[in-house]
């Protein structure tokens, strides 16, 4: 069976996307939410094969939730939405396909079998992924492991991140996080507003940076308000001197 999640603000919308996939003899709905935190939530679980993924819902947007998933393990999605302009965006990108509200009977048909299509060519998600990074543009806020849950942060309140592998290390005064990211992934959906990089390893919230000590060789160390120091490489020294404007 092909395991499916549904994730929509409104109980009408969830109840005929629950009756839609429950006709269908080789689907079933595994979970269901009406928000972007508990579509996460789900997601992380369950781990489907399949989400209808509401573009726009409380806490996140389904583009946001999409955007936060690992590209290689990442469900196909689908998105729906009563914003054209968001579905033909959507479309246009190559996501696996998207539900313009309202949908008939027929359109439904043709979105499930082009999710089967999709399986059977062992697709997965990331193109998906992409699309939501494209269009929700800089996150605010960040999706963190918090025991068997997931929890929301503010990205203001990371100081700075820690590559180890492919897991990155969120450091916040309040605790530390470990995500199943890239640095390079992380730092392009946080966006360049606030963080760049120090290191290969290493990028820092220009906001909890304090002060510069020169070292040898053209390396600095970096002292955080929080007391803690971190090292500068001379590779990304004149990157992170135009972002403070020295």
């Amino acid at each position: 069976m092909i395991r499916v999640v549904i994730a929509d603000d409104e109980a009408p919308a969830r109840e005929k996307l629950e009756r839609g996939v429950g006709e269908q003899p080789d689907m079933a709905v595994v979970g269901s939410a009406e928000d972007g935190l508990s579509a996460a939530q789900c997601i992380e679980q369950l781990r489907p094969e399949v989400v209808f993924l509401d573009v726009q819902m409380p806490t996140l947007s389904g583009l946001q939730v999409a955007a936060q998933l690992e590209p290689s393990n990442a469900p196909l999605i689908v998105f729906v939405t009563a914003f054209d302009e968001h579905a033909v965006k959507a479309f246009d990108l190559n996501a696996v396909d998207y539900l313009l509200k309202p949908y008939d009977l027929d359109r439904f048909a043709r979105t499930v079998q082009r999710v089967r299509e999709r399986l059977n060519a062992h697709e997965s998600g990331a193109t998906a992924v992409a699309v939501g990074r494209a269009r929700a543009l800089s996150c605010e806020r960040l999706l963190v492991p918090d025991g068997e849950r997931l929890q929301l942060i503010d990205a203001a309140s990371v100081e700075w991140l820690e590559a180890d592998d492919n897991y990155v290390h969120v450091h916040t005064a309040a605790r530390n996080y470990l995500l199943r990211r890239t640095l390079q992934d992380l730092l392009s959906q946080l966006g360049e507003q606030r963080f760049v990089r120090i290191h290969k390893s290493t990028a820092v919230n220009l906001d909890s940076v304090a002060s510069l000590t020169p070292l040898f060789k053209g390396d600095y160390e970096i002292h955080l308000h929080n007391g803690r120091i971190l090292r500068l490489s001379r590779r990304y020294r004149d990157a992170l001197f135009a972002r403070m404007g020295r």
